[in-house]
């Protein structure tokens, strides 16, 4: 089997880090940040070197690569789907997870597992923190969490870090799908009685490089649950005119979706299959607190993520 190995060579050594997932926004961001850790060694696996829905590929497949620390970046997200596919959600986000758990038990490995705001169910009214209880809303969060509780019995030497709304240039995410529409329409509705905090995926992915330089050090003992998002609460309609602004001050005047129109409506205007929280805003104070590692603001990483959607434009 050949696997997805981007390195440079060593230096100051640093981890090998072997990452589950190869093609999602966060991988492809964890690649992109490589250039700012030189000395580092990233091994992406995707489905094709290692399907998570069959939990007997995964010990052989870390064995085969022998990682310093592994990043799990990958899961089933499909949100409204998993209601229909409870069965591949729960393979992939929890059984999966505990076979990794597992396997780099028996190899005193650190895991750092990415997870979600959406095993809360939104009832809140002040920023989640990590002692909060949780009570997903469906089977995409239920699902996610029993993938930390996994790592949590099972392996001790592990960081959850739980993330939420977020975005990037790569993939599908709600940045992309806005500017697309401004673009094309002359008005768009948008939910304005969810909240959150979005999060870019490059910025995620830089503090979970730093964050796999510190784990591997024999006195480490920060291991445990953590949230890191922008910090910045807004909705889904705020959210979408910070877009535009962003947009129109990159692009310029001559970018289409300036004018278009962005209406508040009610979540009940779109109805999904899976209930979403409608307030999943996570303090990161802990995170901050322990790693010293703030993220920028949303505009500063909302800029770059559009300046660089209009280079893709303009190379095109």
């Amino acid at each position: 089997m050949q696997v997805n190995v981007w390195a440079v060579p060593r230096g100051k050594p640093m981890p090998r880090i072997l990452v589950f997932g190869k093609n999602g926004q966060l991988a492809s961001c964890l690649a992109m940040c490589g250039n700012e850790f030189p000395n580092a060694e990233l091994v992406f696996v995707g489905r094709d070197e290692c399907d998570l829905e069959d939990v007997h590929q995964i010990a052989p497949l870390i064995d085969r690569v022998q990682p310093d620390v592994v990043v799990n970046a990958a899961a089933y997200t499909a949100v409204d789907l998993s209601e229909e596919q409870a069965d591949v959600a729960f393979k992939v986000n929890r059984d999966a997870v505990r076979a990794m758990a597992e396997t780099l038990a028996k190899r005193a490995v650190p895991l750092i597992h990415v997870s979600t705001d959406y095993v809360f169910d939104g009832q809140g009214s002040t920023p989640y923190t990590e002692q909060d209880p949780v009570s997903p809303l469906g089977v995409y969060g239920a699902s996610k969490f029993a993938g930390e509780d996994a790592v949590r019995e099972t392996l001790d030497k592990h960081l959850i870090i739980r993330t939420s709304w977020v975005f990037s240039q790569f993939g599908k995410n709600f940045v992309k799908t806005m500017l697309n529409l401004m673009e094309q329409r002359d008005e768009i509705r948008v939910v304005n009685d969810q909240t959150g905090c979005p999060t870019s995926a490059h910025d995620l992915a830089g503090a979970i490089l730093k964050l796999s330089g510190l784990v591997v050090a024999k006195d480490f003992d920060k291991f445990g649950t953590y949230h890191l998002s922008s910090g910045q609460s807004q909705t889904w309609f705020e959210f979408a005119n910070r877009i535009q602004e962003v947009a129109s001050h990159v692009w310029g005047d001559d970018w289409k979706g300036k004018d278009c129109r962005i209406t508040p409506v009610p979540s009940s205007e779109y109805p999904t299959v899976a209930k979403r929280p409608g307030y999943s805003v996570m303090s990161s104070q802990r995170f901050v607190g322990s790693f010293g590692i703030q993220l920028p603001t949303v505009e500063e990483s909302l800029s770059a993520v559009i300046e660089n959607l209009r280079k893709e434009k303009s190379d095109a």
